[in-house]
């Protein structure tokens, strides 16, 4: 896509995923605008909505809600119709703390009322007892494992997803993606980065440890961003690979092997073992701080996804009036209608 049109202005009407207890964000006094609805254009296949769920047509994306970051969310879904050919053949699957399920639910159909969607509440001590303190606690909170338990959680119909973080917004057609081809073994598809120091996501303790270490022996391993995958969900459930990322978790409760959240265990399971997806479906890390002007500029070539990864947000840098140039990108799909006040 021509990064000008990036840049066209939008008329509107209007991960990872922190802990909850971490921020000093009051969601429940967040509003929302009504989003427009989007239509399917001539071309698109005739799903009946009853049947969406299940449809091998239509597209299926998968996301963690977090109230915190829901404003990121929202955005997040609004980009993801704005640019589809056959949004109303999209089916979202929400995946939300047990204890966040009946205000997110109402949130979302309130914003979105005519979406295809269904809310699976996710259990914290499902995954609380394998979490290991890492070097950011907003990485150690439960929900960002849930995508590690998608195939549990989704109904066995819905055979592959598009897993998407919230701090993103889609500047192309989702189904391009969604129709990543994945060869006859293949679970994941991911863009690769193996320019990457890949060595520097696990301690020394790993490297040392031949019978860890050998892990990657006949694997080019390169690094991928969880954020933006293609998960065949078919495959991971017959290959037990929520299982098999538990047990790295449960190593590294024992040797300390890494100090980030949940991407290790990924890249232990997965790494060297993906498709390739093209870069432009995951320009990350513009999250990166813009203290003393750190701020993150597109990587070359052309751009599909834009991945605010990283610990600056663009809605705080935005509310902030301290944004970084590429965050203006980000505020056209802002819904937030009446902002928070510390005051109120």
């Amino acid at each position: 896509m021509n990064h000008l049109l990036l840049l066209l202005p939008i008329t509107l009407s209007l991960f990872f995923t922190p802990c909850l207890s971490n921020s000093n964000t009051n969601t429940n006094k967040l509003k929302f605008k009504e989003a427009p609805e989007f239509y399917n254009s001539r071309h698109c296949p005739s799903i009946e909505k009853n049947d969406i769920l299940c449809s091998e047509e239509g597209v299926q994306v998968a996301m963690t809600l977090d109230r915190t970051y829901l404003r990121g969310s929202m955005a997040a879904i609004l980009s993801v119709l704005q640019h589809s050919s056959c949004p109303q053949n999209i089916f979202f699957h929400f995946v939300a703390s047990s204890n966040s399920t009946t205000l997110l639910h109402s949130t979302i159909s309130t914003t979105f009322p005519y979406l295809n969607f269904h809310l699976y509440p996710f259990r914290h001590d499902v995954v609380a007892g394998l979490i290991s303190t890492s070097i950011r606690a907003a990485l150690d909170c439960p929900l960002n494992y849930a995508r590690s338990y998608l195939p549990n959680l989704l109904p066995l119909c819905v055979k592959r997803v598009v897993y998407l973080d919230s701090d993103l917004v889609l500047v192309d057609d989702i189904a391009k993606l969604a129709k990543t081809p994945l060869h006859k073994n293949a679970v994941l598809a991911a863009p690769e980065y193996c320019n990457a120091n890949f060595t520097s996501y696990f301690t020394p303790t790993f490297w040392s440890n031949p019978s860890l270490s050998l892990t990657f022996a006949d694997r080019n391993a390169c690094y991928f961003n969880t954020g933006v995958m293609v998960i065949h969900l078919e495959r991971w459930r017959l290959g037990d690979y929520t299982t098999k990322i538990e047990e790295w978790m449960e190593v590294q409760k024992r040797m300390r092997i890494y100090e980030l959240g949940s991407l290790p265990p990924f890249l232990l399971v997965f790494a060297g073992n993906i498709v390739p997806v093209d870069h432009r479906w995951n320009q990350h890390g513009l999250g990166g701080d813009n203290f003393r002007g750190l701020c993150r500029d597109l990587h070359p070539g052309p751009v599909s996804l834009l991945h605010w990864s990283g610990k600056g947000k663009p809605w705080v840098r935005l509310d902030a009036n301290r944004p970084c140039p590429l965050d203006a990108l980000w505020a056209p799909y802002d819904l937030l209608q009446t902002p928070f006040s510390l005051d109120s």
